[in-house]
């Protein structure tokens, strides 16, 4: 029995296939040597393909598909291609809007009834580019008890978006993605259609596009032949992962290397009829207030090495994928995985250095001379009141770090990134960092020291809050020199304070800030990511 896995991981070498049309035999060796830890025994994996113009010049397997029962992957195998999905929708949506059956620009009211009145100002291009501010569910979820491994389906973002009153921002003036906005697309195209989602994307799209291995689950303990497991790696190896998020329209669809070369081939060379869908697709509208948004039609359009590419990644259980074309050059990538910690968006750039002979050295900067004092001036924690985000600062000779990520001075208070690719911006006025991503809106954070928090304070914090919006109370406590919010479902979640009425904690409860009225406290607005600001009232 020792001898098993050795003699089983001979054999899947042989089962495994590989095409090479164009590569050198030197790429082929270098995209190869990526993956090669994937075919170690006992370890999960995937599958990788490469399309350049009409040649499919790298086709591989590797690891298992089931670590239970030995199978190993395919260049057939399905996975779940989570986030990857969402184009997909879009696709199904711009068909519609092609047909003249819908508009694009039409408000998701006119679909979707039970909203609040922000039904009325968000459109369906608003969630096409994630600028909806609806929040997302899964960060709702877990605000309302939700835990990991609960299920969720679209009938229950249904039921708990009809209870909300706010949106996290003015729709078109900020990007946050947002699965919940993907749901709604199923449910648009369901009572535009009056078929289902599954049977729609099946017959309109993935036909139509030849993707014969490919389909939409609604339903997370389904079973459908030739799919893979998904695992999770820990420290003491890995463990089963359940893809408890049984919902459609923003995930949850399952495919192979191969049907993702023949959607990705239309991004250079449509299919007859096509043309005007995959040139929508890449649509790029800016936010209000003009930034750049990348994030077009379910794909981002971006540009690596200078080359434009549209591309997507996406995650649910232990699957994890990513899909990139470069259209100018007629070039696609598919990599779809079955473990979490296979860094499907790393590898794909990396076989993109590889195939287009490119390196990630640093720009070539005029680099700035700062003083020693004026660099260390800049150094501490950031915060911004409007997004609750916090970045710490540190200094290295002439080199500014947000976390790991270097800045160099190009002017005295002005830093750009250093890697290529990265075309983000640091000015600092006046004791504020206004960050300049490449994509979305600019960011303002002030520089702060956290407050130690009093035992008068704490106790003032001290109560129970609800939120009707999702039918759920939170009680804060502090009980010898132990303070924590506590949930039924959540246990005690540890908290500190950042600053006077602005407490930090753990998921899913990230931030919590009090409102007062004469002083005294009324009520708490939660905020954890893609949740923000959602009400609480102080109960008797």
């Amino acid at each position: 029995m020792k001898l098993f896995p050795k003699v089983f991981f001979g054999l899947v070498f042989i089962f495994c296939t590989s095409i090479s049309a164009q590569l050198s035999e030197e790429q082929w060796a270098k995209i190869d040597s990526l993956f090669l830890q994937w075919n170690k025994p006992n370890h999960p994996g995937g599958a990788i393909a490469i399309m350049q113009g009409n040649d499919l010049v790298f086709s591989k397997a590797y690891g298992l598909a089931s670590m239970e029962y030995l199978v190993p992957n395919t260049i057939g195998t399905r996975f779940n291609v989570a986030s990857v999905s969402k184009q997909f929708s879009a696709l199904g949506i711009v068909k519609l809007h092609l047909a003249g059956k819908l508009s694009i620009d039409e408000t998701v009211d006119n679909y979707i009834d039970g909203l609040a009145p922000f039904g009325s100002e968000i459109t369906i291009r608003h969630i096409l580019h994630h600028t909806s501010g609806l929040r997302s569910l899964h960060a709702l979820f877990g605000l309302a008890g939700w835990r990991g491994d609960d299920a969720r389906t679209n009938a229950d973002l249904d039921r708990i978006i009809a209870k909300q009153s706010e949106l996290n921002f003015e729709p078109g003036s900020e990007y946050m993605y947002c699965n919940t906005g993907y749901m709604f697309l199923a449910n648009i195209i369901e009572e535009v259609t009056g078929i289902s989602f599954v049977d729609y994307m099946k017959e309109e799209v993935f036909i139509p596009l030849g993707m014969n291995d490919t389909y939409v689950e609604p339903d997370y303990d389904g079973i459908v032949p030739n799919n893979a497991t998904s695992y999770n790696q820990t420290s003491d190896g890995f463990v089963r992962s359940v893809e408890y998020w049984g919902y459609v329209g923003s995930g949850n669809m399952h495919t192979t290397t191969d049907d993702l070369l023949k959607y990705l081939k239309n991004y250079y060379d449509p299919l007859p009829g096509w043309k005007a869908a995959f040139d929508t697709m890449q649509t790029l509208d800016p936010l209000n207030d003009g930034s750049f948004n990348k994030y077009a039609f379910g794909v981002n359009v971006d540009k690596l090495f200078g080359k434009k590419r549209v591309s997507h990644g996406g995650s649910i259980g232990g699957f994890r994928a990513n899909v990139a074309v470069f259209p100018n050059e007629k070039t696609s990538i598919a990599i779809i995985t079955n473990f979490s910690s296979s860094g499907a968006g790393r590898k794909s750039n990396q076989i993109t250095e590889i195939l287009f002979e490119e390196t990630t050295s640093n720009k070539d900067l005029k680099v700035a001379k700062v003083s020693k004092k004026k660099m260390d001036s800049y150094t501490g924690m950031y915060w911004d009141d409007e997004t609750y985000s916090q970045r710490m600062l540190t200094t290295g000779g002439d080199t500014l770090y947000i976390g790991r990520n270097p800045f160099l001075p190009v002017q005295d208070d002005e830093f750009v990134a250093v890697q290529s690719g990265n075309d983000t911006r640091i000015q600092f006025e006046n004791g504020t960092m206004t960050i300049y991503p490449e994509s979305g809106k600019p960011m303002v954070f002030s520089k702060f020291e956290e407050e130690e928090l009093t035992k008068a304070l704490a106790q003032e914090y001290v109560g129970t809050y609800f939120s009707p919006e999702i039918e759920t109370a939170y009680s804060i406590h502090y009980e010898e020199g132990e303070f924590y919010a506590h949930h039924i479902r959540h246990g005690k979640i540890p908290l500190k304070q950042k600053k006077k009425d602005l407490l930090e904690g753990k998921h899913p409860v990230s931030y919590i800030k009090f409102k007062r009225e004469n002083g005294k406290t009324k009520g708490i607005w939660i905020s954890n990511g893609r949740v923000r600001n959602l009400w609480f009232s102080k109960t008797e």
